[in-house]
């Protein structure tokens, strides 16, 4: 499980990326963006494609991320992650949480070897912050 100091780090951020946002309400995507918004937290959707999702706007890249956001959640398959990583080292991203299912042994190397919190140990926010179905 994540350390205490990895969890405190990451919910720092005043603003949060949420990398994978789906509009589908069934896909964790959407679910990790309402946690956000339940805990009354400021996040921000990644999609490319959408141009907002329960109706908070879109960043269509994590490179168009705010610069109050240090703290990205990652929902994407692990070679969407790859690339994700790399933006996000160029963004100035200082804390990436990859839910179960998106990391990959290369990405996570590439978050240690920039200097990134990166907590991918099967660590669910879903479970850490209470989501609730609504």
């Amino acid at each position: 499980m994540a350390t205490n100091e990895q969890l405190d780090k990451f919910f720092q951020s005043t603003a949060f990326g949420v990398v994978g946002a789906s509009t589908d309400r069934e896909k964790y995507g959407n679910k990790v963006l309402r946690v956000y918004l339940q805990q009354g937290k400021k996040a921000i959707p990644v999609n490319p494609k959408e141009k907002e999702i329960e109706g908070v706007a879109c960043a269509s890249s994590v490179s168009e991320l705010p610069p109050e956001v240090k703290s990205i959640s990652v929902i994407t398959p692990p070679h969407v992650t790859e690339q994700v990583v790399e933006l996000a080292i160029a963004r100035g991203i200082e804390n990436i949480w990859m839910q179960p299912g998106a990391q990959s042994a290369a990405s996570i190397e590439k978050c240690r070897n920039a200097g990134i919190n990166v907590i991918a140990d099967g660590s669910c926010i879903l479970v850490v912050l209470g989501y609730r179905e609504h």
